[in-house]
C-alpha cells in the first residue's frame, strides 16, 4: 500500500545553519540545511605490522558520551560547490593525520531514513601516508585510534563495556564476523 503522505508538501518547521526539521504528512523528519551532504571514510592501513583500521572517538552532545566512528565530515558546509571527494581527504587528514594517496567512491548510504533524509558517500582511501597527529580542527576534541582489523570486534566490545556509542557504520566492518 502506498502511503497518503508521500506527495503531501513539505514544510520546514524550523531551521537552523545545519539541520532542519521538516514535515510532510503525518511524517516528522530532520534534514541537511543548504544542501550541505556528509563524507565517510573506510581508511585501512596496510602497514608492516598488518591492515589496521583508523576510527575516532568524539563526544556527541545528542548522546551525551564518546562515540567510536569511522573518520567523516560535512561536504559544503563552507563552500557550496565542494568536491566530496576533495572533502574526504581534507577530512580524513584533519582528522586522523593520514592524507590517502587515492580515494575510491563506493556509493551512496542513508544511515536512518525513517528519521533523517541525510546520506553519506562511503569512500575507501587508498595508500595512506601519515602526515601528523590528526584531532581535528579547533575545538573538535577527536582521539585516533589505530585497530588491528583481526582485533576489532574485542576492541568494540571493550569501548561498549566503558560506555562508548558504537556508530552504525561500524557494522560495515563486522558485518562478516555477526552470525544468523
Amino acid at each position: 500500500m502506498t502511503d497518503p503522505d508521500r506527495n503531501a508538501p513539505e514544510e520546514v518547521m524550523w531551521q537552523g545553519r545545519f539541520i532542519a526539521a521538516k514535515t510532510r504528512g503525518k511524517w516528522e523528519y530532520v534534514s541537511r540545511a543548504r544542501g550541505i551532504r556528509a563524507a565517510v571514510i573506510l581508511a585501512i592501513d596496510e602497514g608492516a605490522d598488518g591492515p589496521h583500521v583508523l576510527l575516532v572517538d568524539q563526544y556527541r552532545v545528542p548522546l551525551g558520551k564518546r562515540c567510536i566512528e569511522l573518520p567523516a565530515g560535512l561536504v559544503g558546509d563552507h563552500d557550496a560547490g565542494e568536491d566530496s571527494m576533495i572533502a574526504a581527504a581534507r577530512e580524513l587528514e584533519e582528522e586522523t593525520g593520514y592524507r590517502p594517496d587515492r580515494l575510491v567512491s563506493l556509493g551512496e548510504y542513508y544511515s536512518s531514513p525513517g528519521m533523517v533524509s541525510e546520506s553519506f558517500t562511503l569512500f575507501r582511501a587508498e595508500g595512506l601516508v601519515r602526515t601528523g597527529d590528526g584531532g581535528g580542527v579547533d575545538g573538535e576534541d577527536i582521539l585516533v585510534h589505530r585497530v588491528p582489523l583481526d582485533g576489532l570486534p574485542q576492541q568494540i566490545e571493550a569501548w561498549r563495556a566503558q560506555g562508548y556509542a558504537i556508530d552504525v557504520k561500524m557494522l560495515l566492518l563486522l558485518g562478516q564476523l555477526i552470525k544468523a
